[in-house]
């Protein structure tokens, strides 16, 4: 069955069955045992065999049939360079907070694609509206318990989130959750909260039509808007003032509480930036309840200060071997959060190691968060001479910054050595100068073996089997 859909396999893993087969990189995988393949969930549903022929089309494009023998749980032993091999499924909602929408023109296409794929919510936590899903896209997430997903629900009131996401069905959320809970499918819900829009009373609503559904909802995160300077044919959106943020975190602290009487677990959790912004301590870390929504920057700063401790609780005995005074450049948020940590760990090691609060020109002063910086930002406001210490978060997975500037072009213009730290206990390690497994150095001519994806929506991904 000739369907176009072809999944281009990016690596080969040594030893494995395909490998032993001859299939190599370059190469693409489009049906096993004649079932065609949408996407690496196909894959992984085929490939649960002894026996299996592998439709797979050379680099020079010819077809051959490649038969495999294989323990049924044993993998491929293939990556993808993408998790789906049809088209991603687009958002065709017109929100009027889509950051997509309000990013700055002239960037990589990958940038401005608005997806809103139930797989891959399932597969990598991106957030879906559920407004765009086909009839044949429920059959098959129930049919495949395809759960937990993380839907953004905005708003529980019908009226008002067809208001902000300017689309017929998107009223329709709290009938396509309950469809979705009969199944037994669970979902984080997630709100973008913006002023005047789904805050007070319609956030309140939201949060009692979602917490009597504690069985199926795993948690509900709450994200203030975030507004670039691009505002050209945009909605006038407003930030949260100091006072508002303080507002929200009053009354979200006080519906914790009473999750956790009721339910053992907060159950509701705010994005970092309303603490910062309201002047206010974030809740301990037992509050988080493991973190369940960090990749969507909720408990981003405690989890990191908590890592933190326990890395300078396993070097108590420690002594660096050199001192090279790094320094770190954040977002203003996280530089305000993290300075006490770093002055501590300074006093101890008699270190001069800068947390250095970035502000980002690019995107507009508002957006003060560290995973939205940009590589001409950072570069312009180092101080000189200092070697670097790069969060890993700044860039994706191709080496790139958001401005499209490569690794090796800021190594470049830097002239200095740059390294990168995923968290907190490999940034404790680099300036310590101990081993670390997923971090390096990086010279006028090498990357790190390893980098992280920055947060956000991305369509490019690799996935192994």
């Amino acid at each position: 069955m000739e369907t176009g859909w072809e999944g281009k396999i990016s690596s080969v893993k040594r030893h494995s069955v395909a490998e032993a087969a001859g299939i190599v990189a370059g190469e693409s995988l489009c049906a096993i045992n004649d079932m065609p393949l949408r996407d690496i969930l196909d894959v992984s549903f085929a490939a649960a065999d002894y026996d299996l022929v592998l439709s797979v089309r050379g680099t020079d494009g010819t077809l051959r049939k490649v038969s495999v023998e294989k323990e049924i749980d044993e993998e491929l032993g293939l990556s993808f360079e993408s998790a789906v091999f049809d088209k991603v499924c687009l958002c065709h909602n017109k929100c009027v907070f889509c950051f997509v929408d309000r990013m700055i023109p002239g960037l990589r296409k990958g940038l401005y694609v608005r997806d809103d794929d139930y797989r891959l919510s399932f597969l990598y936590g991106n957030f879906v509206t559920l407004t765009n899903l086909k009839e044949e896209d429920f059959d098959r997430i129930i049919r495949n318990h395809m759960s937990p997903l993380y839907v953004s629900v905005h708003a529980t009131d019908p009226q008002v989130r067809q208001a902000m996401m300017k689309n017929r069905h998107s009223g329709e959320i709290m009938e396509k959750l309950h469809r979705l809970f009969a199944a037994g499918i669970h979902i984080h819900a997630q709100i973008v909260c913006c002023p005047g829009w789904n805050d007070g009373a319609v956030l309140e609503r939201s949060y009692r039509d979602l917490v009597a559904l504690a069985d199926y909802v795993e948690d509900m995160a709450v994200v203030p808007v975030g507004i670039t300077k691009n505002k050209t044919g945009l909605p006038d959106l407003q930030l949260f003032t100091k006072e508002g943020a303080a507002a929200i975190v009053e009354t979200v602290t006080r519906w914790q509480a009473e999750c956790r009487r009721k339910l053992g677990r907060s159950f509701i959790y705010l994005g970092d930036e309303f603490y910062v912004l309201a002047e206010q301590a974030m809740p301990p870390a037992d509050w988080y309840d493991g973190f369940p929504q960090l990749e969507n920057g909720i408990g981003l700063t405690r989890n990191f200060l908590a890592e933190w401790e326990k890395a300078a609780v396993r070097h108590t005995d420690t002594v660096p071997q050199t001192k090279k005074d790094y320094v770190i450049p954040v977002g203003v948020s996280a530089g305000q959060l993290l300075q006490p940590a770093m002055e501590a760990f300074n006093r101890r090691y008699h270190t001069k190691n800068r947390i250095v609060p970035v502000i980002n020109d690019f995107f507009g002063h508002s957006i003060n968060v560290t995973g939205l910086l940009t590589g001409i930002d950072i570069l312009k406001q180092l101080p000189e001479n200092s070697p670097v210490i790069l969060p890993a978060v700044v860039l994706n997975q191709d080496n790139l910054f958001l401005d499209d500037m490569p690794l090796t072009e800021f190594i470049r213009r830097s002239g200095r050595e740059v390294r990168i730290a995923k968290g907190a206990a490999e940034l404790y390690n680099l300036l310590l100068e101990q081993p670390v497994t997923h971090a390096g150095t990086a010279d006028r001519n090498s990357v790190p073996e390893r980098s992280y994806p920055a947060a956000g929506n991305n369509t490019e991904y690799v996935k192994q089997f």
